[in-house]
């Protein structure tokens, strides 16, 4: 198994509780309305114990509310924070993209100038990294010694290196800019390369020319496993295979303070509201702070049709209208979006250029979403695409709606 975001809110067991909600008058009260009604329905179905959703349209506000509890008996709120994960994945390959704009690299540049300890940085460039197409192995999925230390101690505070001798001294799957595979070693790889290309921390780069010019306040890296009150807590079941937990017997334990340090590069390691994942998608999946051609580079589909399954390869595929990466971003359809999901939490944020409609959701679960296992899949998945489907019914994203 792997190591895989107005009214009262129906619980996942039949209950309710009170949810909050923004005092911001409604764009749209009768597809706010709806909206409500898709969450206390995916929450049910799906049993999540919290979600946090926000929806605008062209910066207007449709709906931010709050839905179950944190913890038993703690309403979740829409001021909580919580693991943003691979949202942050869009500021590193933005911070590049602007590189690019500036003239410092480009993204054909191999990577051995900057990182010439790690295996193939002479065949590897900036690009390939960005857009995950690089052929390096990933040190999480697929990688069973990796997931048998982390479970064995999800506390512990990894470093960079010891990340990438999980991975980097294996074959590639493939020549460089050939295939595709979901891979979190290439952007960890791509943060030791910005690093030495601008002399600056990732962390500093990321606040300095993303957060800070799109008024994301709530967003911080971090190191540790804190996160600033108020926090929304994460409950999984996914360590049952781990410990060998028979399917029938209870196992859920608390993950909101396993440490992260796992998930991506250091300094993008953060925490975030769903205010500012859902201003990623309204502000930087639009093409703020980047060139038109970079913006381009970022959102393009141009590997639909290039890519293919490959035998021993976890996260090889085919790119299609349902999945595609670009750099930093995956679009599904006509939407720009990022999905994280691990240890209990999982979000999704969205945005569609053509109707400037942004979704962003937060989700945490109960014990009866894992699977005998213990694995789950990304709960806000469904309330993104039906509530996508609502907002533009003629253009929805292609994602599963149950």
């Amino acid at each position: 198994m792997a190591i895989a975001v107005l009214v009262a809110a129906c619980g996942s067991e039949g209950g309710t509780v009170e949810s909050s909600s923004s005092s911001v008058a409604s764009a749209d009260p009768a597809k706010a309305d709806e909206i409500v009604r898709i969450v206390e329905d995916v929450m049910a179905n799906k049993h999540l114990n919290a979600a946090i959703v926000r929806v605008t349209v062209d910066g207007r506000e449709v709906i931010t509310q709050a839905f179950g509890e944190s913890m038993t008996g703690v309403p979740a709120t829409t001021d909580m924070h919580f693991r943003n994960g691979a949202v942050a994945i869009s500021y590193v390959a933005a911070v590049l993209l602007q590189l690019v704009d500036e003239g410092a690299v480009a993204l054909d540049d191999t990577i051995e100038a900057w990182v010439p300890q790690i295996p193939n940085s002479d065949k590897v460039t900036l690009g390939q990294l960005a857009t995950m197409t690089s052929g390096y192995q990933d040190y999480i999925l697929g990688n069973d010694a990796f997931n048998d230390a982390e479970y064995a101690n999800p506390f512990r505070a990894w470093t960079t290196d010891e990340l990438l001798a999980f991975a980097v001294d294996k074959p590639l799957y493939y020549e460089p800019g050939t295939n595709w595979n979901y891979a979190h070693t290439n952007y960890v790889i791509l943060g030791l390369a910005l690093e030495e290309i601008t002399g600056t921390s990732v962390a500093e780069l990321i606040d300095e020319r993303i957060l800070e010019p799109l008024e994301l306040t709530n967003t911080q890296a971090d190191l540790t496993a804190t996160i600033p009150e108020p926090t929304l807590h994460a409950f999984t079941s996914e360590r049952r295979e781990f410990f060998d937990i028979a399917p029938t017997a209870p196992f859920y334990e608390e993950s909101t303070y396993w440490n992260p340090s796992w998930t991506i590069t250091h300094g993008a390691i953060q925490t975030s509201n769903i205010y500012d994942v859902e201003a990623t998608a309204s502000k930087l999946f639009a093409g703020q702070t980047l060139s038109p051609e970079s913006h381009q580079a970022m959102v393009s589909t141009r590997l639909r049709g290039q890519t293919s399954a490959l035998p021993g390869c976890p996260t090889c595929r085919p790119m299609n209208e349902q999945y595609t990466y670009g750099m930093g971003v995956a679009i599904a359809g006509d939407w720009i979006l990022q999905n994280p999901l691990f240890s209990g939490y999982a979000a999704v944020t969205g945005y569609l250029p053509s109707q400037k409609v942004a979704i962003a959701v937060a989700v945490t679960y109960l014990p009866e979403a894992f699977g005998p296992d213990g694995s789950y899949d990304n709960g806000g998945n469904t309330i993104f695409s039906r509530v996508g489907a609502l907002m533009a019914p003629e253009d929805a994203p292609p994602l599963p709606r149950d």
